[in-house]
């Protein structure tokens, strides 16, 4: 069972993020119960299975008499995970202009996240870049914390496009070393400013895992049109939203070139994360937002 799929021209109208996320949350975890996923549960910090060799003394008994299985009660000061979520604020991020979608799919795809995160008594940070870092909160787990998080998020909504051009590489850079205790790094970038500077990326990228940070980059498209070239027939004007560059073309013309360089780059991304042990997620605007929710969890279990 899929959580109810979200216009993102009604994500901007509605504006409470923290609503919509509880809703989206709630909707997947409920679905995860029904689905062949419900085998991994999702576990809220309250409690967390008995592991052989663990003190009997938290183990709670009233669970274990209606469940038959053993778990512990787990506390406050056992936040098991920290984790820093990288949302692309760059001028690219802002398409399609109609409902400025990748990034209105971030805002809300990072929302999500957080309130699970707070749900499982996790401590979260949310860092917001283009050609630097623009906002960098403290990585904390309490509802307060989260709280501000959403209403950094509700303004990222409706603040004006920005001018400054993607650094992807340099911001993660930055971070690798400002990050101190071993974190879940959550990306999420179209990665445009990085189709000529792959290499770069990378370094920056294995930066991160040489620091024992896990990384989740959601790669951020609008497949229709980015990928699939999808557009009738006729002469258009692209601009390029980073440059401002205008080029006139007739779109059946160029719509098989474009495709293969597009695909190529994405095959080529692909396959060097595949080599760094970096999950590579294609996040389409147009899916909802189960898959970033399923992914994070598939992770977070291999993390422990």
């Amino acid at each position: 069972m899929a959580t109810p799929t979200l216009d993102l021209k009604q994500v901007r109208e509605f504006g409470n993020i923290e609503f919509l996320a509880r809703q989206l949350v709630e909707g997947f975890i409920t679905g995860l119960h029904k689905s062949p996923f419900h085998g991994f549960s999702v576990e809220f910090a309250e409690h967390r299975l008995y592991n052989t060799g663990d003190t009997t003394r938290h183990i709670d008994w009233k669970v274990f008499a209606k469940t038959d299985r053993l778990y512990t009660k787990r506390y406050e000061e056992e936040t098991n995970l920290r984790c820093q979520v990288l949302l692309d604020v760059s001028p690219s991020m802002y398409y399609p202009a109609e409902t400025n979608g990748k990034i209105t799919f971030s805002i809300m795809a990072a929302a999500c996240l957080a309130y699970l995160l707070q749900k499982q008594k996790d401590a979260i940070s949310i860092c917001t870049f283009a050609d630097q870092i623009e906002t960098h909160t403290p990585t904390r787990s309490t509802p307060t914390h989260v709280h501000k998080l959403f209403l950094l998020l509700e303004g990222l909504l409706n603040a004006p496009k920005p001018t400054q051009k993607t650094a992807v590489a340099e911001v993660i850079h930055q971070l690798a070393d400002k990050i101190g205790k071993r974190s879940l790094v959550i990306i999420f970038s179209d990665m445009f400013e990085n189709i000529a500077q792959a290499d770069h990326l990378f370094s920056a990228l294995q930066h991160l895992k040489h620091n024992q940070h896990e990384v989740l980059l959601f790669h951020v498209i609008d497949k229709k049109t980015e990928t699939d070239f999808d557009f009738e027939d006729r002469p258009y004007e692209f601009i390029d939203l980073e440059s401002g560059e205008r080029v006139k073309v007739q779109a059946g013309q160029v719509k098989d070139y474009y495709r293969k360089y597009i695909q190529e780059f994405n095959a080529s991304l692909k396959l060097k994360c595949g080599q760094y042990r970096i999950d590579f997620i294609e996040a389409d605007i147009s899916s909802g937002f189960d898959q970033i929710l399923q992914t994070y969890l598939i992770k977070r279990s291999k993390m422990h």
